[in-house]
């Protein structure tokens, strides 16, 4: 492919105009992905091998920032399909290309097939300032203690429990946590500058992509712990202590204050790009010969996890390592199939949900490189473990499921503007919701694809979810709602024969509870989910050993 020009991207300066010379692919290929959602459909960016970069379901959005380096939220306007078509990229790469060099091949492809502009501006876009309180509680440092914020970590003790966190050289950071669910940050000898850069990286802060900007106005170096709790969507469980939100934890205990704010930042703009891109060259699939995946690993241990192990993991590791400590058999069993849904996997032993095993797997030399994240590639060869180690035999077949089917009530949406963007987004839940909670926005949606969105949503809809409102055209909406479980909804006052996983919606929820999904998309919608038995196809588990072979 011929070398081709792209305009430096400059404020103000529209990118796509020929300036100076600009490297690009020795060949690529671009086909359109058929599907625009799905269950486990996100933009996979792998290492080049080989000399072969592929870029595999990934938006238009996504391709920008991988070419530009710039956060999905910072990068705005365009057509509105452009968060919901999907590509696949594969490109010839010169061998030792660096990265920045790679961004500009994809600049130069993303001008030449699609042909993109974009430029750079500042525009006003959210962020968090830190201010001071009335009093703020702060221990002046004495410079005796290592600079920065750091979580507890180490072993757990006394009924705690521990967040295990991957890093990019392999190796993993144990964060602890009380049984509360709060976790404990310890900041010694900063500066308020200093935590404010630091807050954004404090796990399960939320505080966007945006730094924070210091106005406190406090000077000299501190002393101080923060304790808050940590946001998970799982099943709020009952009893559980009340959550201490990171916004009130830095107030309450610091006498500190979380402003939002509008502040400029450098954004890019989408001036104008095609949906179809053009059509590959020729010759173009002889010079990127598909790299065959491996099917199984060259070497593996499997051995049965010591009962005093309370932690898993679950990691690829750098040169093609799988480590997998503490896992469930079914666990293994279901990335063999690449599901997260159980009910997908029918006949496994009850005892599979709790025999743990600990696995260390080295991929074949030579491979291509397999990312955390791409459990696709991965799949086959636990597949092929499961057989060999735990002789695993199954077949599939078609079986009635409970699913559900999404139906019009009295409708109370908004009608979109249809050159909006098509989206639908989870996001952090508004201040002062109930615990658990996530928020749902979707803009300029179908109802068909606002039901195929809904699937995995929650545990109860995994499986795919079908349309039948009979409503035309796009819709903006937002839908806010609990991730408890229906049985912990019952009770007095509460319709103790509630049951949305039978079709029967429980009554109005606590205030203080939140709605499930099934209230919030009937209360604030006007919709219904409606469940019916529906024939899919399931993976039987005709066989599979309680024990491994020996290694």
């Amino acid at each position: 492919m011929k070398a081709t020009v792209l305009g430096i991207v400059l404020a103000g300066a529209a990118c796509g105009q020929p300036a100076d010379p600009q490297p690009s692919f020795d060949a690529a290929e671009v086909h359109i992905f058929p599907r625009t959602s799905g269950p486990n459909l996100y933009a996979r960016n792998g290492a080049v091998h080989g000399g072969r970069w592929e870029i595999k379901t990934a938006t238009m959005v996504d391709l920008i920032r991988f070419a530009y380096g710039f956060d999905a939220d910072k990068i705005l306007a365009g057509p509105n399909w452009v968060e919901l078509d999907r590509f696949d990229v594969t490109a010839k790469v010169p061998p030792d290309t660096g990265a920045e060099t790679q961004k500009l091949m994809l600049q130069s492809l993303l001008r030449d097939r699609f042909k993109l502009v974009v430029k750079k501006e500042n525009r006003p876009l959210p962020t968090y300032a830190l201010v001071a309180g009335k009093k703020p509680l702060l221990k002046e440092a004495n410079g005796s203690e290592q600079n920065g914020c750091r979580p507890e970590t180490g072993s757990p003790g006394g009924g705690r429990g521990v967040l295990m966190t991957a890093n990019a050289n392999g190796t993993t950071t144990t964060i602890n946590f009380g049984p509360d669910m709060m976790l404990h940050y310890m900041c010694r000898d900063v500066t308020m500058e200093e935590f404010a850069a630091d807050m954004r990286s404090m796990f399960g802060a939320s505080l966007g992509t945006n730094p924070v900007i210091d106005d406190t106005g406090i000077k000299g170096k501190w002393n101080f712990d923060l304790r808050y709790s940590l946001q998970f969507f799982g099943p709020v469980m009952p009893n559980m202590p009340e959550r201490v939100s990171f916004a009130d934890a830095v107030e309450k205990q610091l006498g500190l204050k979380l402003e939002e704010r509008q502040v400029a930042t450098p954004v890019l703009v989408i001036e104008s790009v095609n949906r179809q891109p053009t059509g590959n060259p020729p010759g173009t699939a002889e010079a990127l010969p598909p790299t065959p995946m491996p099917t199984e690993f060259e070497v593996a241990s499997v051995k049965p996890t010591d009962p005093n192990t309370r932690n898993g993991r679950f990691q690829i590791q750098p040169g093609g390592r799988l480590v997998s400590e503490a896992m469930p058999l079914r666990f293994l069993v279901n990335r063999a199939f690449n599901t997260f849904n159980n009910d997908e996997v029918v006949g496994l032993p009850d005892s599979a949900a709790n025999e743990r095993y600990d696995i260390t797997a080295k991929m074949p030399s030579g491979a291509p490189a397999i990312s955390n994240a791409d459990m696709e590639a991965l799949a086959p060869m636990i597949l092929s473990l499961l057989k060999d180690r735990f002789k695993l035999a199954y077949h599939t077949e078609e079986r009635p499921v409970a699913a559900y089917t999404l139906v019009a009530s009295r409708p109370r949406m908004k009608k979109a503007d249809p050159n909006s963007r098509i989206f639908c987004r989870n996001m952090p839940a508004p201040p002062g919701a109930p615990p658990g909670s996530r928020l749902f926005k979707c803009q300029n949606v179908t109802m068909a694809l606002f039901a195929e969105r809904l699937q995995n949503q929650t545990p109860e809809l995994n499986w795919p979810v079908v349309d039948a409102t009979g409503l035309e055209g796009g819709w903006d909406f937002t839908v806010t709602f609990s991730m408890r479980q229906p049985a912990m909804f019952a009770g007095p006052g509460r319709g103790g024969d509630a049951n949305p996983a039978a079709g029967v919606m429980p009554e109005a929820s606590d205030p203080t509870g939140g709605y499930t999904i099934f209230e919030a998309i009937e209360k604030e919608l006007g919709l219904k989910l409606e469940k019916q038995k529906r024939p899919m196809p399931v993976i039987v588990i005709d066989h599979i050993e309680p024990k491994p072979t020996e290694n």
